[in-house]
């Protein structure tokens, strides 16, 4: 069985296209030998001066010999032209030929210094499962190349014979092998952006080029304590799971530590196994009925009594094994307080590493900074994920410490405000903001709608319908497995503060109210908006709207 990079592909959601993706990932994966290695959905993205490169392939295939074969599927329809096929696109067809070369050469010019000069020995193959090429010779391929859907049952012995299997070439020098499998598997950061919706996230495996997956991991501190101070979207959360990834493989236990829990949640569901994973009250919660002394969750004020008896246990030193850790990963660290922080350092062992992730931008619940005195530090300010019009937008609006650098290749989203006075039109309002995404092609499953408001207060909070669309909301409780109730609906629904720290292609930002554009305002108007990675709509009350009117 081939090893495929990332893991976590088996729990994927497997409709659409990227359902396909996956069917053609568990074929290579059955049916390749152990000794080939296989890395999907590559997507990356990297500044070059005041330009952004992006570029993306389904499946590279690296075979013993070394030899790489770069994959691109395509389902669905195609157009043959006299130019070639093209792929169908939202404004213009993509000459398939012409992308695929890009990358090929892309990634020739990438690998030959770390071969010491020497030529990769890299092919590409088209596949189209869906559809046969009537004229190969006009394709702008090799019809070797190609492999369409009356050559479907072909696919695993031609990828074996295009990377050398069958041809009996010798295996590659493991020290070429190793260069190949860090290129693709750490260079290219292939680490699941876990910015998606909480519980029914579409991992997508992200390049951030220069950004923090790649580079804060190579900082060499003794002993090892890095604060990092990044932006929305700048990778914070895709480093904390290459850390723990990176930790599990080097042998030692790390500790991943959040405050949200939808992204606790996640981050538990797509990292390898081997850690823990938990919000800070439910870290207390585990190590207090580990140690006998299960929390009362009747009691009015049961927070603050957990937290105390999780801190009198530690001070007891009463040693588990069992809960001492190599590693710990704090994230959303805008949102911890300082008693926390040093009840998470009593569990890390002697000579562990620690990592401490946050955004001052993002704290919504008014917490002091917490002091890391003798920690290294590093900031970025490049936002990966949300537009670039976003960004600027955002820049011009609010009233942020310093200007975000937008890093996205997406700069024509065009973020819409639409107006309410009372609570009839908000509702309206909102509705119209679901038939504009919908209109604009986003499926629902891509659409999430967040209120300004927290849960509690909102006036969605009551509602299973907004006009013929069910809302996928959260009951506010969880199961016997822990795990989070939702109504059943196909439009996600949720406040600022428990979206914090995912992202949606499409957020209808809505139930925007407030007098002054103050600080808290500010921070909650900007982790709204910067949920979105294609499409912002704002929905923002007749008195609000004038303080919006650069987003317009």
């Amino acid at each position: 069985m081939a090893r495929i990079h990332p893991e976590g592909w088996r729990h994927l959601p497997t409709d659409g296209a990227r359902g396909r993706e996956l069917a053609t990932l568990a074929l290579l994966a059955e049916h390749l030998p152990d000794d080939f290695n296989v890395y999907h959905d590559l997507h990356w993205t990297r500044a070059e001066g005041q330009h952004a490169v992006f570029g993306e392939i389904a499946f590279v295939v690296l075979g013993p010999a070394g030899r790489i074969l770069l994959i691109e599927q395509q389902s669905g329809f195609l157009d043959e032209t006299t130019a070639g096929l093209l792929r169908p696109g939202k404004r213009r067809n993509r000459d398939i030929r012409l992308d695929l070369a890009r990358t090929a050469d892309a990634l020739r010019a990438r690998l030959r210094p770390l071969l010491d000069g020497t030529e990769p020995q890299l092919d590409i193959l088209l596949y189209c499962p869906d559809y046969t090429v009537r004229q190969p010779g006009t394709a702008g391929l090799d019809p070797a190349r190609i492999v369409d859907a009356s050559r479907r049952a072909q696919l695993v012995p031609i990828v074996r014979e295009l990377c050398g299997r069958e041809a009996g070439s010798p295996a590659a020098p493991p020290s070429r092998h190793t260069v190949l499998h860090r290129f693709f598997a750490d260079l290219l950061e292939l680490v699941p952006d876990v910015q998606a919706l909480a519980g029914q996230a579409v991992a997508l495996t992200t390049r951030l080029s220069g950004g923090l997956a790649e580079w804060a991991r190579r900082f060499r501190i003794e002993p090892h304590r890095l604060r990092v101070v990044a932006t929305a979207g700048s990778g914070k959360t895709q480093l904390a799971l290459a850390a723990f990834s990176d930790a599990i493989a080097a042998g030692r236990r790390p500790l991943y530590v959040c405050y949200n829990r939808p992204l606790a949640d996640h981050f538990a569901r797509i990292v390898p196994p081997g850690g823990e994973v938990a919000t800070y009250h439910q870290l207390c919660d585990r190590r207090l009925r580990a140690a006998g002394q299960p929390p009362d969750f009747s009691a009015p004020d049961r927070f603050r009594r957990m937290e105390a008896a999780f801190a009198a246990l530690l001070d007891s030193g009463a040693d588990d094994p069992a809960w001492r850790f190599d590693e710990l990963i704090v994230d959303e660290g805008q949102d911890f307080v300082e008693d926390w922080r040093d009840n998470l350092l009593k569990l890390l062992q002697s000579g562990g590493r620690a990592w401490w992730l946050e955004d001052p931008l993002q704290n919504l619940y008014g917490r002091s900074s917490v002091a890391l005195p003798g920690w290294a530090g590093l900031s970025a300010t490049t936002n990966y994920r949300t537009p670039a019009d976003v960004i600027e937008l955002l820049n011009a609006c609010l009233p942020l410490p310093e200007p975000i650098t937008a890093g996205s290749p997406v700069a024509d989203s065009d973020p819409e405000v639409l107006n309410w006075a009372d609570e009839n039109e908000l509702m309206e309002a909102t509705k119209r903001a679901i038939t504009r995404a919908i209109g604009l092609g986003f499926r629902r499953d891509m659409i999430a709608i967040i209120s300004y408001r927290g849960r509690e207060s909102s006036r969605f909070t009551p509602l299973t319908h907004l006009g013929p669309h069910r809302l996928r909301a959260f009951r506010g409780r969880y199961d016997l497995f822990g795990e989070a109730e939702y109504s059943e609906g196909d439009l996600l629904i949720d406040s600022v503060y428990r979206f914090k720290g995912q992202s949606a292609p499409c957020v209808i930002f809505t139930e925007i109210d407030f007098d002054t554009l103050d600080e808290l305002a500010t921070r909650k108007l900007f982790v709204g908006a910067t949920r979105a990675t294609m499409k912002v709509i704002f929905v923002a009350s007749t008195r609000t709207a004038p303080l919006l009117q650069p987003l317009t």
